[in-house]
């Protein structure tokens, strides 16, 4: 499964936001079930950015987000959100990578 989240970040939090990522993004891309993550910043505005996570399954991502990892990131971060975090679970129908 694979999870895509889009983050929208006051813009004078968003330094903020990646020094905070590069605590962590080890610990959420080897968190158990999850196959890796990757952080995706758009280009026309850099204070708009994706995280691009797999998952080995829905289980999986709902342990993580029950997780006290999880409880130690999102309550950082999201008062920094300009507006608020928007999430979506797919299903790989084709991978050309």
């Amino acid at each position: 499964m694979i999870r895509i989240v889009k983050l929208h970040f006051q813009e004078a939090h968003l330094a903020s936001f990646l020094n905070h990522f590069e605590r962590v993004k080890e610990q959420v891309a080897t968190f158990p079930g999850c196959a890796g993550m990757q952080l995706l910043q758009d280009k026309k505005d850099p204070c708009c950015l994706f995280t691009y996570s797999i998952w080995e399954n829905e289980a999986a991502l709902a342990a993580y987000r029950q997780s006290d990892l999880f409880a130690s990131i999102w309550p950082t971060i999201k008062p920094w959100f300009a507006s608020a975090a928007e999430a979506w679970s797919t299903d790989l129908h084709f991978n050309g990578i």
